[in-house]
This record gives C-alpha cells, structure tokens and sequence, in this order.
C-alpha cells in the first residue's frame, strides 16, 4: 500500500513538472516571454530587473527616446532588441530575437527550418527583398527572414515574388522578429 501511494505520489509530481512549463521564452499573441504588447518602455527596466539594458546612446536631443534598446542576460548573452514606438507614451513596436530559446507557442524558433515553420503555422504571405524573404504568419505576431542563399540559385538573384512551394524545407532561419503595432 504504501508502494503504491509512492508511486502515485512521484507520477503526479512529474506530471506536473511536465505540464509546469517556462513561459519566460514562449512567443504568443501579444506577449513575448516576460514582454506584453501593453507594456511601455518605461516598464523596461522592470520586467528585465534580472537582465542588463543597453539603451542607445546616440540621442540627439534632449527628451528623445532611444531608438533601440538592447537587451542581455547577465553572462553577457544577447535575448532581444526592442525598437520602441514614436507615441507620446511609447512602446514596443518591433522585437528582434537573438536567443534561440524564443520559440512561438508552436515550438518554431531561430534553430527551426521553413518545414517547420510551414507545418506549424498558416503563412499569411511572403514578400520578396533584395536579399532575403520575410514569411509572415496568420496565427502571430512573429514573423521570420530567409536568406535568398537558402534559396535555389536560380531564385537567389532579381525581385520576382517568390512562393512557399520554392522555398526548401530546409531554408534556415535568418531572423525572427515579432511586430506590435
């Protein structure tokens, strides 16, 4: 009997321990780990309390805010550059992941492929730069780049819009960024 309330006892503990996951990295609507689309820049320094923040330091005017703010673990590894809004309160408007450990909420992150990409989300649409392909999705707020060097040569060189079936399953993720408007 008291096997078996053991055993009971340590399954339930590693169900849970199972289903306790970090949010600290997961890419969702409106939130990017620790981060809240609803956050202001001035909350920063808050929600990073454990982390270093390197502003920008070429401001030109007085009262101007930065134009990117960095963000790092305290070993020195870079997590995120938050570019903020121009509103009069201002907040995130694009966030550039640098820690592979940010994955959306359906595990694609910068160590992913486009297969993983195209399995795990509906692409809203693809657009075409000089050098790269910025597939954005219907399902988030996250979007990735592509560099036209994952590409097949013949699509590498000139503008043509490219399409989902040309892009190899296994394109490697140039980017990802995450844009709140």
């Amino acid at each position: 009997m008291i096997r078996k309330s053991i055993f009971v006892l340590a399954l339930s503990s590693l169900l849970f321990i199972q289903c306790n996951t970090n949010t600290d990295f997961v890419i969702a609507k409106d939130q990017v780990g620790k981060l809240h689309k609803s956050n202001t820049i001035d909350e920063i320094e808050t929600i990073f309390a454990s982390d270093s923040i390197v502003s920008d330091t070429a401001i030109t005017r007085i009262g101007t805010p930065a134009k990117k703010i960095s963000i790092y673990e305290k070993g020195g590894k870079q997590l995120l550059t938050l570019s903020p809004n121009t509103d009069s309160i201002p907040s995130i408007e694009i966030i550039r992941i640098y820690d592979p450990r940010f994955v959306t909420e359906k595990g694609v992150g910068l160590n992913s492929t486009f297969k993983d990409i195209k399995d795990k989300h509906a692409i809203k649409k693809i657009i075409t730069a000089l050098n790269n392909v910025v597939i954005f999705l219907k399902d988030s707020d996250a979007y990735f780049t592509i560099a036209k060097t994952e590409l097949p040569s013949n699509l590498q060189y000139g503008n043509s819009d490219i399409e989902a079936v040309q892009i190899p399953d296994k394109a490697k993720i140039k980017y990802m960024m995450v844009g709140w408007e």
